[in-house]
């Protein structure tokens, strides 16, 4: 009997994987509470391995059956030793289109909201002794369709949000060395330089990968090449930017507001700068979350699952 191994999720209970385990006569084992330390042993001898936030390196890997086949709960990988899976013959693959809409809805959410100053007003009428403030002393709020958003990497995600900022009548323009000319044709995103864009838009956008190229990719420079009056916005990946570099920006005046929903550690350290950063909105990595985004994450995952056990070609493999 084949044997899948969940070894961390999100999810209130099974049931599409159990469905799916059931159906190919395979045995789901989910062990409760494992830790990194303790996903080696756990996935000893499995032919399919379910993975949400816990690390899979190279010793957990060889613990799987030869052929076997790992699937990550998401669209990042970095949990992931890709080049150790494909030396050892183990196919990874994720799931990365099962919340696009939502992660796009939610980067919108948070650009307009930086723009617009929602939280400083919100603080401002709860905490301010008369309850009230005028529109302007928040500072300039330009119109949408005076603004420039620069993507940084334009993707599925990334198109998705063009869409939703270019409704408000936004210039779009984007960074991205792998960018798929076709998808772009007649979307009205303008393909620029990193430099060009860093130095041009109004609000950036993260939505590239998490690469020892993009580690940073928003340093000290990067930062210092945007206008003082920028949002930066982050729903990819926290690694992308220097965290450090990036309070001390926007509290020294030099950058107009940051936006993050992901961070270079989860949960946000009780000293992090960016809970003391002025102009800087911040939410607990859920741009992905939706009830039908779970649901279409669970199900996508338990269908890779099946066809990984009936041996037939896989829909997102990434080695």
């Amino acid at each position: 009997m084949q044997r899948v191994v969940v070894t961390d999720h999100m999810f209130p209970d099974l049931h599409h994987e159990q469905a799916a385990a059931r159906e190919c006569d395979a045995e789901l084992v989910a062990p409760a509470g494992l830790t990194d330390a303790e996903v080696p042993q756990a996935l000893e001898g499995a032919d399919v391995a379910l993975i949400g936030t816990l690390q899979v390196g190279e010793e957990a890997l060889r613990r799987l059956n030869p052929g076997a086949v790992v699937i990550r709960y998401g669209i990042g990988f970095d949990c992931v030793d890709i080049d150790a899976a494909t030396t050892l013959g183990i196919r990874v693959c994720n799931i990365p289109d099962y919340g696009a809409d939502t992660v796009a809805d939610h980067t919108a959410m948070l650009a307009l909201a930086s723009l617009r100053h929602l939280d400083e007003y919100n603080r401002a009428l709860k905490d301010g002794n008369d309850g009230w403030c005028a529109p302007a002393d928040v500072g300039v709020i330009p119109a949408l369709s005076d603004v420039t958003v620069g993507l940084v990497g334009v993707g599925q995600i990334g198109l998705l949000v063009a869409h939703r900022l270019q409704a408000f009548g936004a210039r779009i323009i984007a960074a991205d060395p792998y960018a798929d000319a076709e998808a772009l044709a007649g979307s009205g995103v303008e393909l620029v330089s990193l430099p060009d864009l860093l130095a041009t838009a109004d609000i950036v956008s993260l939505h590239a990968p998490l690469s020892d190229e993009t580690r940073h990719l928003i340093d000290t420079a990067a930062l210092d090449a945007m206008k003082d009056s920028a949002i930066l916005v982050n729903t990819g990946r926290g690694g992308l930017v220097d965290t450090a570099a990036a309070a001390q920006a926007v509290t020294a005046g030099r950058l107009g507001g940051l936006a993050f929903d992901v961070f270079e550690s989860e949960p946000l350290e009780a000293d992090s700068p960016l809970r003391r950063s002025p102009h800087t909105l911040l939410s607990p990595h859920s741009a992905f979350y939706s009830t039908r985004a779970m649901d279409n994450l669970q199900r996508f995952a338990a269908e890779e699952m099946a066809r990984a056990l009936r041996g037939e070609p896989l829909r997102c493999p990434l080695n």
